[in-house]
């Protein structure tokens, strides 16, 4: 055995192994916090500013459009970053490469802070955006599948679906930090918030960015990585081994469409959609903010759950409850009224798309072996948030400007929910395996023809 302290299969734990298991977690936490922080707040400001600071000129729908163009570009390198960092996370190890992205990511926050716009240096002000937005997804392409593994194989056999929702907790409270901060800005003048005040939420990053990487920095390296690291007899690349049994991958990438559609159209698209039919900005913020602190609730119950009756009946039950509240959620948003519109924000996002979440840490890395398991289940998540978020409220702007309802946001809300729930039949149930024997296999769960 290693000589750093093992979360082992056992039921029993030392107490230095309960204090590292704590550490991770929390790491996970903060980690997923940054990526979601960062990235709320550019949906949020884009929304809002983006386009009219970097893309002026343009008709007010088309700059929005625009906007979300540059949020596109961060989820298109999320696939690389997957690759880049799940390759040297699977061959030199997973702490390291966590540092590394997490100071890419909040550092190219910071730097949006302080970007000029189009009126002081022209056509370099989009171009520098889109640049930073693909460094934070390349970086953002690394975090989650190395903080969620290392949750979990420091874990052990035993409620890998609860500790895993520690790192998925970390998108809802990356949101309530985004929103509080930008409640703050946007009360001021619009004048001075779009002189200045969009700029604060991108510089206070900084400051969740030092805590996270104070807390990984005292965390140790996976202790079934130090097991498989003795063994350097296989030199293949990590991806490869993933690519030749693309089953995994490719189910891993489905199974997490859903929560991905849910998420991006019921928070950053939202305040789009909602403002312009007659919201104000404060009043979305607010159910955002609702939504967030119910996620808090039905993230770890959910994780808890499935580790009880299964990851695959609870993400089921996620993805049958988006599709079936779709057009609820959007007849309350319609309604114009700020009681109606918390309720739809929290029903739709904080309990029916945290249900589908929440489970998705233990499941996707319990989908690979240890020796892949960084770039597969990396690659796999940062797919699904290509597919499924990347250009979700790209597509829906479009759509809703051409159409002049939100229809098409429900329907693909549904269209999100239905892949998932389609593609869990096909996905065996993985909350009973044990890790220690995937460690010797490439794709652990999925290699295997699967039926329902």
């Amino acid at each position: 055995m290693s000589s750093s302290p093992v979360a082992s299969a056992s039921p029993s734990r030392t107490p230095e192994q309960t204090r590292q298991l704590r550490r991770v977690a929390l790491s996970g936490l903060l980690g997923t916090a940054v990526e979601f922080y960062d990235f709320l707040v550019y949906g949020t400001v884009a929304a809002l500013v983006f386009g009219e600071l970097f893309f002026p000129g343009a008709d007010p729908a088309v700059g929005t459009i625009a906007a979300f163009g540059t949020f596109a570009a961060g989820y298109v390198a999320r696939p690389l970053g997957g690759i880049l960092f799940g390759h040297f996370g699977d061959r030199l190890g997973r702490k390291s490469m966590l540092l590394l992205t997490m100071g890419l990511m909040g550092g190219a926050s910071f730097l949006i802070g302080l970007l000029p716009t189009y009126d002081t240096i022209g056509v370099w002000a989009p171009v520098l955006l889109i640049a930073l937005r693909v460094v934070q997804g390349i970086a953002i392409g690394g975090e989650w599948g190395g903080a969620t593994l290392m949750v979990v194989e420091h874990a052990g056999e035993r409620r890998r679906g609860l500790w895993s929702s520690f790192t998925q907790m970390g998108a809802p409270f990356g949101s309530l930090l985004s929103t509080a901060v930008v409640t703050l800005v946007v009360a001021l003048p619009r004048e001075e918030f779009a002189a200045w005040g969009w700029r604060v939420p991108f510089l206070l990053s900084v400051v969740l960015l030092g805590v996270g990487l104070f807390v990984r920095l005292r965390v140790v390296e996976s202790p079934l990585f130090a097991e498989v690291k003795k063994d350097r007899a296989e030199a293949r690349l990590p991806v490869l081994d993933v690519l030749r049994r693309p089953r995994p991958l490719l189910l891993a990438c489905c199974v997490g469409i859903g929560a991905f559609t849910a998420q991006s159209l019921l928070t950053s698209y939202m305040i789009a959609y909602a403002t312009g039919i007659g919201y104000a900005r404060p009043q979305v913020l607010n159910a955002l903010t609702v939504s967030a602190c119910v996620a808090l609730v039905v993230l770890p119950c959910a994780s808890a759950l499935s580790d009880r009756v299964g990851r695959r009946p609870v993400v089921l039950a996620g993805a049958v409850a988006s599709a079936a509240l779709a057009f609820p959620v959007l007849a309350l948003v319609d309604s114009k009224s700020p009681g109606l519109l918390i309720l739809a924000v929290a029903i739709g996002h904080g309990v029916a798309q945290s249900t589908m979440y929440g489970p998705l840490g233990a499941l996707l890395t319990e989908m690979f072996g240890t020796r892949v398991r960084y770039t597969g289940a990396s690659l796999g998540y940062q797919m699904a948030t290509l597919v499924g978020a990347g250009f979700s409220p790209l597509i829906a702007g479009s759509l809703v400007a051409a159409s002049g309802d939100g229809t098409p946001v429900a329907l693909l809300l549904c269209g999100g929910a239905a892949i998932t729930a389609l593609t869990v039949l096909f996905v065996r149930e993985t909350s009973k395996d044990s890790l220690t024997e995937a460690a010797e296999r490439p794709a652990a769960a999925h290699t295997e023809e699967v039926t329902a």
